[in-house]
């Protein structure tokens, strides 16, 4: 006995009728179909059929021992003296008709469902209105202008390359400065990023070839040291969207590999090269990416053509280190995995002879919240390369910028290119092969011009320095400053002559207990003469007169040659000066063109060679300018704030800064480290007369790891956000490098004697804008979560009661129960991974894998961030069922987005059928017309053969399945159109069932789209070789064989055995895998939903012959396989 699978809505056999496997040809020809049939004439009111809502309505018995449900046998006709009862009962089957057809209206939802929709709508809106107006970076960029140059290398041809068609390499010169194509300097590489252009080198090429004739070449100390001029390069990768695709990343690496080689061949051809022949040739080039360029730079010394030590040193600006910016792309994914893999296997080796990567300095710059296109949180090497060869540092605490960068602004921003081509200056060695100094050198120069010099590893040249000044003191040009007691300056240069003021050392303590600040408004430069300050740790030296200028190079002699003068050899502090920005009462930002503070700060340890401090005044007359000195305290200096986290969101936190309190104050908070809160800081004012204040109080907001710093300038108020531990960020590769989270440091004026009152407090609605930035590839996953659990009731109930209700209806019934169940689940694992992804404290290690070898610890789950919503604090469960909201509410807009798209597509539909209906002037014809009009079998077969040929030799699969898209939604407006015409069951059934494909379709598109926006961008530069992947025929076969068998009217069979439990598996499985690996592996959900497909297509297919014929007449519409479908006449 054949089994077969029951239809939704089969004929019932009424009493007497007869078998309908008796009928003849000529009888079941006259079978009304699903797809064709229309009420007969007599059948045309609103009134249905008693026996045909009861059989819709009623579900039928399961079968025993076939899939097939047998027909309910049925009662025989009513009397025609039927009773008033039995009436009755026809009427209220009726109603329940008509209500049946009213709940069926797709358009319709309940108070529940539009609940949660409204409820959806606000909170995005408020979500994106917190984004856009709250915790806003002031933008302080300037435009660098340029008069630029480009020279083509033609002769990089396919001799050098396979990409020379597609890809292009050019030098840069300046006009007005140097014109010459021939090279002459050291060779730098810019690369771009996504979609990037070569000229966008223009900013920071420009900078380093003024810098160097306006600058450098007059320096003779900086040429002896190893300077010389800049060969700027630049690739011109034609807009690539190497952010989408994993292959072009590739072939993006293995493009620049051979423009390195090609570039160090210049130097060895003579009539391409104008270098010193006394220098050695270049053996590496200085590459500086940005965006991706950054990541594609890493990728290079991975690749089989990589030249050993033709890199070793990596500059990169707002680049996704971390993890990749979107996860649609299974090349992309694996690629960065490759990539991240080998760079922390290579730091994790003992001996730095196994190291490849030993010799390479790695920076990476990011922008801040200013970078709204990629996550400044994502350009953090903390997971992937040691202190000792590299680190991560934000604009905003650059030296001179102070401020945030846009993801274009880092490439043209003035404040920052100078920084950059003079850290480039700073770590060259023309005199060696490599063309920079040693690793260790290039990273201290880095740091020097890129770290504020607050840091606590932040290196002293003091201590390393050799005194070069003689000081000589008499009493009438000296005071000395009793023990203890702090050195106020007024109105510098008041005397009219140098002044040295002089401030004892304390003794030596307790380690770490005290240390000395100083801040001036004036400069502490050397050798600048009158006007400025100098700072000078001192020690009393007993020279006889006169050999003092054999043993300094600078005298400065303050006794007028009289007796019983003090003589103090001295170094000047002038190298570890500490630029601020300047605090007064019209300071509005950081990085205003003024001049800056100069700040020295140093641990009394370091003194312990002195026994004096002097701060000789040498400035003009100026009533603005002061100085402050002191000697503080490190336990009064710092505080820490032990609060946790749950009481700090509910009270915030007060503390007050006393009268007598250091000039530096620095609160400690461990429990603020998450950059999914903001907080807002209000500070009150002292009480100091109109013209007492110095200067206004000044705040820094910083971490330790990554190298974040933010200024606050005239502190009233400010915005406290940080990017510490961040959703889906990968552990550190030291475990005990947690964060040590936010530290607030204030420096005020405390000469008013009055204390200060500071206020912290979370700002909710500023927190909820730091989501859009985490977390807006959620909506790539959850959504298919959503839609996967309303498909799945819309298959259980159709199952049972062979109605397939309305998308609405089955959101309404999940809303009620599913959903609810399951986020409370996912809920509850999120809480689970947040504590197993809580950082451990562990001992120091100095083996094999301790942080002095410089070596990773084996035991570190780098994915361990990657499931769920990747959150390492259990505080925010509520994301879950937040996300679960927003996308519920968004795929219930995208129901009724299609809803009004298939209305409005049926008005050119029903014009081209009117207009292709008229000649033939025959009402009864065109009233005949079929909805789902049949298609030659042979004709689909042969289209569907020739795209899936393409699909596997030419275009991607993706195109396949933007191409099924639009088929999809044909269907859906010829069963729209269909279902206006016939009222009936099993035309909504099919309807529903048609628009639930759709939405679920439409939920994988996004993760589809981002490839093919590849694929045709190469197809524009004539690019056309193929890719490498996405050919895959079986990835888009079984969604073109259910498009193809829905587009020919015919609707899937009921199943009433166990196999139902297959179809709920299936599409729980789908929710589950879009919730928890979703937003990390988005491009396996194509994958999932393509089964899906697959198994939606076998239950098709269930309901007749396993053969070419069955195959036929699935794909014809013609398949009735004891089901209701009926082709018409």
């Amino acid at each position: 006995m054949r089994r077969k699978l029951s239809s939704s809505a089969d004929e019932d056999n009424e009493g007497g009728a007869p078998d309908p496997s008796k009928l003849s040809h000529h009888e079941e020809k006259k079978k009304t179909t699903f797809t064709t049939a229309k009420y007969d004439s007599t059948r045309r009111s609103d009134t249905l059929d008693r026996r045909k809502v009861e059989k819709a309505l009623v579900p039928p018995e399961s079968a025993s021992d076939t899939w097939a449900l047998p027909p309910k046998p049925q009662s025989p006709p009513k009397e025609a003296e039927a009773s008033a009862a039995d009436q009755a009962g026809d009427k209220m089957m009726e109603a329940r008709a008509r209500q049946r057809l009213r709940i069926q209206s797709p358009w319709m939802c309940s108070l529940l469902t539009l609940t949660a929709a409204l409820s959806a709508i606000s909170l995005m809106i408020f979500i994106l209105h917190s984004f856009v107006t709250r915790q806003l970076d002031a933008k302080g960029c300037d435009m660098y202008y340029t008069r630029s140059m480009f020279f083509n290398f033609a002769d990089f041809d396919t001799e050098h390359t396979r990409f020379a068609s597609k890809y292009s390499l050019h030098l840069y010169r300046e006009v007005g400065f140097d014109e010459d194509p021939k090279v002459k300097g050291v060779p730098v590489l810019f690369i771009p990023g996504n979609a990037g252009s070569y000229r966008q080198a223009r900013s920071l090429a420009s900078e380093t070839v003024q810098y160097y004739y306006n600058t450098v070449q007059h320096d003779k100390e900086a040429l002896k040291a190893g300077a010389t001029s800049i060969d700027f390069f630049s690739v011109d990768f034609n807009e690539d969207f190497t952010a989408f695709h994993g292959q072009t990343l590739l072939d993006q690496a293995d493009y620049l590999n051979d423009a390195v080689a090609y570039i160090l061949s210049l130097y060895h051809d003579p009539r391409r090269s104008q270098r010193d022949p006394g220098l050695p040739d270049p053996s590496s080039v200085i590459l500086i990416g940005h965006s991706m360029g950054g990541v594609a730079a890493r990728t290079m010394l991975t690749m089989p053509n990589y030249q050993s030590n033709s890199v070793n040193t990596i500059i990169t600006m707002s680049a996704p280190h971390a993890r990749p910016p979107v996860s649609v792309d299974a090349e992309l994914v694996r690629t960065y995995q490759r990539i991240n893999t080998y760079w922390r296997e290579a730091y994790s080796q003992k001996w730095a002879s196994d190291n490849p990567l030993w010799h390479v300095t790695l920076i990476s710059i990011a922008g801040g919240s200013l970078d709204t296109t990629v996550p400044s949180d994502f350009a953090s090497l903390t997971s992937l390369v040691p202190r000792t060869h590299g680190f991560t540092v934000f604009t905003s605490s650059i030296p001179g910028m102070w401020t945030g960068a846009d993801h274009n602004q880092a490439t043209w921003c003035a404040q920052l290119v100078r920084p950059i081509a003079r850290s480039i200056f700073g770590a060259l060695d023309v005199h060696r092969p490599s063309q920079t100094k040693p690793r260790a050198e290039r990273l201290r120069v880095f740091k020097n011009w890129y770290l504020t010099g607050l840091e606590d590893t932040a290196e002293k040249t003091l201590p390393h320095k050799e005194p070069t000044t003689l000081l000589t003191l008499e009493d009438q040009s000296s005071s000395v400053n009793p023990s203890g007691k702090r050195l106020v300056l007024r109105n510098l240069g008041g005397s009219g002559t140098p002044m040295a003021h002089v401030l004892p050392i304390p003794p030596q303590g307790i380690l770490g207990q005290k240390k000395f600040t100083f801040l001036s408004n004036l400069p502490l430069e050397e050798n600048l003469g009158d006007g400025h300050l100098d700072v000078l740790f001192c020690s009393v030296l007993p020279l006889q007169p006169g050999h003092s200028a054999a043993l300094f190079s600078m005298n400065l002699d303050l006794s007028d040659g009289r007796a019983g003068s003090t003589r103090l050899a001295c170094k000047n502090a002038d190298t570890d000066r500490i630029a601020l920005p300047a605090s007064y009462r019209t300071s509005m930002h950081p990085f205003e063109k003024v001049s800056s503070f100069s700040y020295l700060q140093y641990e009394l340890e370091d003194l312990g060679e002195h026994q004096f401090v002097a701060v000789v005044d040498k400035a003009s007359e100026s009533p603005h300018a002061w100085a402050i000195a002191e000697f503080s305290d490190n336990t009064e200096a710092t505080v820490h704030v032990s609060t946790g986290l749950q009481r700090l969101l509910a009270f915030g936190i007060r503390f007050n800064l006393p009268a007598d309190r250091p000039l530096v104050t620095t609160f400690e908070i461990p429990a603020l480290h998450s950059s999914l809160l903001a907080f807002r800081l209000q500070m009150g004012k002292q009480a100091c007369g109109d013209n007492a204040e110095l200067f206004t109080p000044l705040l820094r907001q910083y971490i330790s790891e990554p190298h974040e710093s933010r200024y606050f300038v005239n502190v009233k108020e400010a915005n406290v956000s940080l990017h510490g531990i961040a959703p889906f960020m990968p552990p550190p590769l030291r475990s005990q490098a947690a964060s040590n989270g936010i530290s607030l440091q204030f420096w005020t004026d405390h000469t008013c004697g009055s204390s200060i009152d500071v206020s912290l407090q979370v700002d909710t609605a500023g927190s909820i804008g730091k989501l859009v930035m985490r977390y807006r590839t959620v909506f790539a996953a959850f959504p298919l979560l959503i839609v996967a659990l309303v498909v799945r009731k819309q298959f259980k109930l159709y199952d049972t009661s062979g109605v397939f209700v309305t998308f609405m209806e089955s959101t309404d019934l999940c809303l009620r129960t599913s959903l609810p169940l399951l986020f409370l689940a996912l809920t509850f694992l999120g809480i689970s991974l947040a504590a197993s992804s809580a950082p451990k404290p562990t001992a120091t290690s100095t083996g094999w894998f301790g942080w002095s070898t410089n070596a990773t610890e084996s035991a570190i789950d780098f994915t361990k961030n990657d499931l769920l919503l990747g959150s390492q604090d259990s505080i925010f469960w509520f994301l879950v069922p937040m996300c679960g909201l927003l996308s519920a509410g968004l795929c219930i807009l995208i129901h009724y987005t299609i809803l009004t798209v298939v209305s409005l597509l049926q008005i050119p539909f029903h014009i081209f059928k009117s207009r292709s209906a008229r000649p033939k002037n025959d009402s009864s014809r065109k009233a005949s017309m079929p909805a789902f009009p049949a298609t030659s079998p042979k004709r689909r077969i042969i289209t569907a053969s020739v795209l899936l040929l393409l699909v596997s030799t030419v275009i991607p699969y993706q195109f396949a399945y933007l191409v099924s898209c639009i088929v999809q939604l044909a269907t859906c407006v010829r069963a729209s159109r269909h279902v206006r015409e016939n009222r009936s069951p099993a035309n909504h059934n099919f309807y529903n069932y048609a628009h639930s494909i759709l939405i679920l379709m439409l939920c994988v598109l996004p993760i589809n789209i981002p490839v093919l926006v590849v694929w045709v961008h190469n197809l524009a530069v004539h690019w056309l070789t193929p890719f490498s992947s996405h050919h895959n025929v079986l990835s888009i076969m079984p969604f073109m064989l259910l498009v193809e068998t829905l587009a020919s009217g015919r609707m899937i069979p009921r199943v009433s055995s166990r196999l139902n439990y297959v179809t709920n598996i299936l599409f729980f499985v789908l929710a589950v895998y879009a919730a928890v690996y979703g937003v990390s592996y988005a491009y396996l959900l194509h994958h999932l939903v393509n089964g899906v497909a697959a198994w939606l297509v076998a239950l098709h297919f269930s309901g007749s012959d396993l053969s070419l014929s069955g195959l036929t007449r699935i794909l014809d519409g013609d398949g009735n396989d004891g089901g209701d479908v009926k082709k018409r006449p």
